[in-house]
């Protein structure tokens, strides 16, 4: 959630991950976390990372410009897929949480 709120406000998936990682470490030293624990702090890190591209996002433009979309067509199209992608792997990393 840390790596969502980051990246929606500031716009970087680089800094969402840096700045979310750096600010749970402390947090999994003192958690007692297994390895397999620790791998999927890391995937839920990444998945709140890849939420909502915005006009913030070098992707973003890199995207629109690649495909000669609108900035309106690649928030309609880039950034509902990656809001979708997000959210997959957030949900996969819940369940294997489950599991593992």
């Amino acid at each position: 959630m840390l790596a969502a709120i980051i990246r929606v406000t500031q716009g970087s998936a680089t800094v969402a991950m840096i700045t979310a990682a750096g600010m749970t470490a402390p947090l999994l030293d003192a958690s007692g976390l297994s390895d397999m624990g620790r791998a999927l702090v890391v995937l839920s890190i990444a998945s709140g990372a890849t939420i909502f591209s915005h006009v913030n996002d070098s992707g973003f433009w890199l995207v629109g410009k690649y495909l000669g979309m609108s900035e309106k067509q690649t928030l309609q199209s880039w950034s509902v897929m990656e809001t979708i992608i997000a959210r997959v792997g957030f949900v996969i990393v819940l369940l294997l949480s489950f599991v593992l």
